[in-house]
């Protein structure tokens, strides 16, 4: 793909320049580590006790095998983004979920307590978060925030989001002098990018430290760390260029990265003296002179920064993306029926950016592909339904967490107009606070894939739709993972948890009407792809052309989107046929797919992956091991929790590990600059991004093609 040639961009210089604390060894903002907070995912009955066959299985080895060969470094918003959310969830909640007790993680004590729970709670979770940094706070790949819809309505100045980000970090009791330098907060990203940086990058040592580490070669010793300046000035750190395309999948993908870390840093509040993290009793609680929003103040800021950018997405969506086939621009509404005049966001829009406030702002948009694909549909559908969950402000939502009540109260995010918190469908208005804008759209999204992309005959989503008409063909990735974001879109709402608790029951259903809806809709699709997309040898084709045969192609991220998609299929509908067939569609696809040698899934001795590969993984490893593991009589060897993590810990060391995720970012996955030492101190595979290829580095995310073979 081809990338633009690197831009000037000067940094987001808000505040003095931030002192470094003492002992910097954490994420963005000095943020911390929080433990025993995660609710659980999937069965209510999971014990502490399978914890002890994880131990089992990862003291009997998962040394990783593959040789993995990066081929293209471009970096896929859309792709990437989908990845680190599965990342995510397979991290702290699935490691707390089977057992683990999170206060025994050391970032800085490899493989303990053992290699299962390291490669989840440490590894898989701390990528996810820092690629999402990387995009959102440092790349500069998109337009800037001073310039997007919230702060032009408050003046459009740096001044105005300056004084925007002090009542921010008012709210959650952060000190506005520890904000870093050089950020450069994007309303939204673009499609692709070239992760390497554009200059050299500012490595002058700043602090320092002594620590005693243990890497993942089992090396113990006593080290005295840097802390370069790059951790808390990011003007360093810009990209190479962009495409400069605007795609609906690329912003639901950051969309859905920004909510679901937003949830986790502001589903409780803090003692602002303390900040210890306290569970939030009442929606006012904030403001009694002794708490402040967000699970701590670090964590609260993200949160704050994560929602505001989100919130201009969605903006951005409503206001300027909606097109009815001649025009971007068009009008969406509450009411919008798609019978009446389809509006929907195009497949790619081009930008031409112009300065102003000497960064990115949207010039010029250009629709460049017209049609309407299923992709982008889920996923937007996935992350506008999490953020709906997340604002919503129902009066019959009883069961909403206070503390997110208390961020969506009216300051610092804009309360929701009573129309809006009300259940009357035709009295509901387009507004431009969080809840009114996820609200709208994700009624938009949701009526969409009903209307443009469900053939009722055939029973299936197809892929695309342009200008009223349908096309005929199903890829079952897409399929597949639209039943994710149909189970999300009921849980939503039908006020059942999302999130990290997307697997609970809940306390509350509406039973609301679009929720019957895509519960049928969930059954007609998962009913598909047994019916219609599963071979003759168990394992589920590429895709269908509808009147036709299916496509000869058997991929692996075929296989493992169907197990996601089948998981929850049975989750939404509790109905044991779609978890038997998602059991058997895991067992042939490890007999047929796994690779001792490689220590992970290949077609033959050799195989291409690419985030899309990597995110249908972790997803359905976690199906695996949360829903559709052996219970009772079940004795299937590739269903036994021992050989999941096992198979977790190869896959995961051997892929991502072994070259996929191209650097890491310093602190919170166990990456240290150490006086005299090389740039991989902890000797996990994974450079710094200072030495990750390129002629000044590579951001902290995944490359966007590689070839995994045995060793």
């Amino acid at each position: 793909m081809l990338i633009a040639a690197p831009r000037s961009r000067r940094g987001f210089f808000l505040l003095k320049p931030a002192p470094l604390p003492h002992n910097a060894h954490h994420s963005h903002f000095d943020s911390e580590k929080r433990h025993n907070k995660i609710k659980h995912m999937g069965e209510k009955d999971m014990r502490k006790t399978v914890l002890v066959q994880a131990i089992a299985c990862a003291l009997i080895g998962g040394a990783a095998h593959a040789a993995v060969k990066v081929e293209d470094k471009t970096f896929n918003t859309a792709a990437s983004m989908l990845a680190y959310t599965e990342f995510e969830l397979s991290g702290e909640p699935l490691a707390e979920a089977l057992g683990l007790d999170l206060d025994v993680l050391d970032a800085n004590r490899a493989d303990e307590p053992t290699p299962f729970d390291f490669a989840a709670g440490i590894e898989s979770y701390e990528y996810s978060e820092e690629a999402m940094y990387a995009l959102n706070y440092q790349s500069g790949m998109g337009p800037h925030l001073v310039n997007g819809p919230q702060n032009l309505a408050r003046g459009g100045t740096l001044a105005d989001l300056g004084k925007r980000v002090l009542a921010m970090a008012e709210a959650v009791g952060f000190p506005a002098d520890e904000v870093p330098q050089g950020m450069y907060p994007l309303s939204l990203p673009y499609a692709s990018a070239n992760p390497e940086f554009a200059q050299g990058v500012n490595t002058t040592p700043v602090n320092g430290d002594q620590l005693t580490i243990k890497t993942a070669k089992g090396t113990e010793k006593s080290v005295k760390t840097q802390v370069p300046a790059y951790f808390r000035d990011y003007t360093t750190l810009r990209w190479s260029g962009s495409d400069n395309l605007l795609n609906p999948a690329a912003v639901g993908g950051i969309l859905l990265k920004e909510v679901m870390w937003s949830q986790d840093f502001l589903g409780g509040m803090h003692v602002a003296e303390s900040d210890e993290e306290v569970e939030a009793a009442s929606s006012t609680m904030d403001q009694d002179g002794k708490h402040k929003l967000g699970v701590s103040a670090a964590d609260g800021f993200n949160g704050m920064m994560l929602t505001e950018q989100s919130i201009d997405k969605l903006a951005i969506l409503q206001g300027q993306l909606g097109f009815d086939g001649k025009q971007l621009g068009a009008r969406i509404s509450p009411q919008y029926d798609p019978a009446k005049g389809v509006v929907y966001f195009p497949h790619q829009v081009k930008v031409t950016e112009t300065s102003k406030n000497d960064v990115g702002a949207i010039g010029k948009l250009a629709v460049v592909d017209g049609s309407a694909q299923l992709r982008d549909a889920w996923m937007l559908l996935w992350p506008l339904s999490e953020f709906y969950a997340f604002s919503d402000q129902r009066s019959a939502n009883t069961n909403q967490n206070p503390a997110f009540h208390a961020v969506f109260d009216g300051a610092p995010f804009a309360a929701a107009p009573a129309v809006n918190q009300g259940s009357d469908a035709a009295k509901l208005v387009a507004g431009q606070d969080a809840f009114s804008l996820a609200q709208n759209l994700s009624n938009l999204t949701f009526k969409n894939l009903a209307a443009l992309h469900f053939d009722a005959k055939a029973g299936t989503l197809v892929d695309s739709w342009q200008a009223g008409k349908q096309g005929n063909h199903v890829t079952t990735f897409d399929a597949a993972y639209s039943l994710v974001a149909l189970q999300i879109f009921q849980r939503a709402q039908d006020a059942l948890p999302v999130g990290y608790a997307a697997g609970d029951n809940g306390e509350l259903n509406l039973k609301t009407a679009q929720g019957q809806q895509a519960l049928v809709l969930v059954r007609k699709q998962a009913d598909f792809i047994l019916a219609q997309l599963k071979g003759k040898n168990g394992l589920v084709h590429n895709g269908l052309t509808l009147g036709g045969q299916p496509d000869a192609g058997q991929s692996i991220e075929a296989q493992f989107a169907a197990i996601r998609g089948l998981t929850a299929a049975f989750l939404a509908t509790s109905d044991a046929k779609y978890r038997s067939a998602a059991r058997e569609l895991f067992i042939a696809t490890d007999k047929a797919f796994f690779n001792p040698k490689a220590g992970t899934w290949l077609a033959g001795k050799q195989g291409e992956y690419s985030p899309w590969t990597q995110a249908a993984i972790s997803g359905a490893l976690r199906s695996a091991m949360l829903n559709l593991r052996n219970e009772g009589a079940e004795k299937a060897p590739e269903l036994e929790l021992a050989q999941l993590t096992q198979r977790y810990v190869s896959w995961f060391r051997g892929t991502v590990n072994g070259g996929m995720q191209m650097a890491e970012w310093i602190g919170d996955s166990g990456e240290n600059v150490i006086e005299g030492a090389g740039h991989d101190t902890d000797e996990d595979g994974v450079p710094q991004v200072t030495a990750a290829g390129g002629k000044h580095g590579t951001a902290m995310v995944m490359a966007g093609k590689a070839v995994v073979s045995e060793k």
